[in-house]
């Protein structure tokens, strides 16, 4: 059977046309780099080179060969490059409420540009759908909120902290923050069934007792700011998603009193995966660009 430590040393020895040189490019005894050419040639059926000593000739058939081994081995060198972590795609799962934030951090992450991000494969979906597919293999990495199942490896990113948002005029009273009793007299909007985002703000509204609470069959954080915006009641924006959507209507954005509701941005990936090391890596150059944002002013 062929390997390419043959191929290797074989080529080697073709190119230098010296048994003792072609040994000290491979870092080989020159016995070793020897017995491999012999065995070589056994498994061909053919003699590639003619022995004077330490010097060789290059048979016609080894000429011929040297040339194939040559493209085997840049065949292998490429598919080498390509399996080295920072050249695999890399599959990443982000939920809804997530994704259309942490775009631009992902960019600084990866170096900036279209270009950089052609290794990077995103998925949106809600939490379920992207566990699942992480679990069948179909997603390498899963950026949500944690914690989650504790079979899987995770890596918290940053802190989300929930505001209310109101519209621009009526109830709340003017003011830059809310307190829990001032939040049991809101109509409050959430998200559809299946949002991680509604089960937190669920979550958060029995701890305050606020029972006032509808569901549109709405599936993105703008259309509950156009809600908003046109008066129909409140929501919980999550902070990254502020800058975007505040600037979509006229609302208000006020500030949660003590202690204020939030989620945990985290990256999760299966324990068997051999790339944590490049997991972390990513987490924490995406966690120090978040942290170099500056705070949001409320006014």
């Amino acid at each position: 059977m062929i390997t390419t430590k043959q191929l290797r040393y074989f080529e080697a020895l073709a190119r230098t046309e010296h048994f003792g040189k072609a040994a000290d490019l491979c870092a080989v005894t020159q016995p070793a780099l020897s017995m491999q050419i012999k065995e070589l040639e056994a498994e061909l059926g053919a003699q590639l080179v003619e022995r004077r000593g330490k010097l060789v000739i290059v048979t016609a058939a080894g000429a011929e060969i040297a040339k194939v081994a040559r493209r085997i081995l840049a065949d292998i060198s490429e598919l080498e490059t390509m399996a080295d972590q920072n050249f695999c795609p890399l599959r990443l799962g982000i939920i809804p409420t997530v994704a259309p934030y942490i775009l631009p951090t992902l960019f600084d992450a990866f170096g900036g540009g279209a270009a950089a991000l052609r290794p990077l494969h995103i998925r949106e979906a809600q939490t379920a759908a992207l566990l699942a597919e992480l679990d069948d293999g179909l997603l390498d990495l899963v950026m949500l909120a944690t914690p989650v199942d504790p079979e899987l490896e995770s890596m918290p990113l940053f802190e989300d902290r929930f505001y209310l948002v109101a519209p621009p005029s009526g109830p709340p009273e003017e003011t830059s923050s809310v307190s829990a009793e001032m939040l049991k007299a809101q109509r409050l909007l959430l998200l559809e069934d299946g949002h991680c985002l509604r089960d937190q703000a669920l979550s958060f509204c029995e701890s305050r007792n606020v029972l006032n609470i509808d569901t549109f069959g709405m599936t993105n954080l703008t259309t509950l700011v156009q809600m908003v915006s046109a008066g129909m009641g409140c929501t919980l924006l999550p902070e990254m998603s502020l800058p975007i959507e505040t600037a979509r209507g006229s609302i208000r954005v006020l500030r949660i009193e003590s202690p204020e509701p939030r989620r945990t941005i985290g990256l999760v990936w299966r324990k068997s995966s051999r790339r944590g090391d490049e997991f972390r890596a990513l987490g924490r150059t995406i966690a120090a660009s978040r942290q170099n944002r500056p705070e949001r002013e409320m006014s």
